[in-house]
């Protein structure tokens, strides 16, 4: 029987650990408990974060690269970042004075559905699973999780820098533009060399 790497076991606690980050974004309009909620999504986001290093680290230090990992790790990214980009977004969750636009909240949601479906076809087209990632959907995934972070982090950021959260939002919808027609441009380019665009 196959066990789990502790790489991969890493990863799915951060996959895990979304369902508490979420319970948080869900109070942080509840004048109840204001500002606990934020600070403890915060504070699951930073442990998040530390345990994507953290399973990066671990694969290459005990040579444990897997297929597994290389699909859970940036699954886990995307999961985050639709969770989140939909909650702050909605004005029954957002946070009060930042609620994230909708057109930055379908951008991340349609890049990342397109990746998604491009893979799918992709795996029944040729039987192969084709998990490539790319500058340009690293770079967009890093700014979206800043904007995640700098939306959270909003109210207590000095006068100088309460519009980061805006400019950073603005960038990922470009950067998502940007790594939806790069991905796709690869997947088309791996088709063809498989020939399966013909046999289709």
């Amino acid at each position: 029987m196959t066990k789990l790497s502790w790489p991969n076991r890493v990863t799915i606690t951060r996959i895990l650990l979304i369902a508490p980050f979420v319970v948080c974004l869900l109070h942080l309009q509840d004048t109840e408990w204001m500002p606990w909620p934020r600070y403890a999504a915060l504070a699951i986001f930073a442990l998040m974060a530390v345990s994507d290093g953290l399973d990066g680290y671990l694969a290459r230090r005990l040579e444990q690269r897997t297929r597994l990992g290389a699909f859970l790790d940036p699954m886990a990214d995307k999961i985050l970042i639709t969770c989140a980009m939909i909650m702050l977004g909605h004005a029954a969750t957002a946070l009060p004075g930042k609620k994230i636009p909708d057109i930055v909240v379908v951008s991340a949601i349609a890049k990342d559905a397109t990746i998604i479906l491009g893979f799918m076809i992709i795996f029944f087209l040729t039987g192969q699973a084709l998990v490539r990632p790319r500058l340009s959907g690293k770079t967009c995934t890093a700014v979206q999780l800043l904007t995640v972070l700098s939306v959270l982090l909003w109210p207590d950021l000095p006068a100088w820098l309460a519009y980061l959260p805006d400019t950073l939002w603005w960038a990922s919808v470009l950067l998502a533009l940007v790594a939806t027609l790069d991905y796709v441009r690869l997947g088309g380019h791996f088709l063809n060399s498989q020939g399966a665009v013909r046999q289709a």
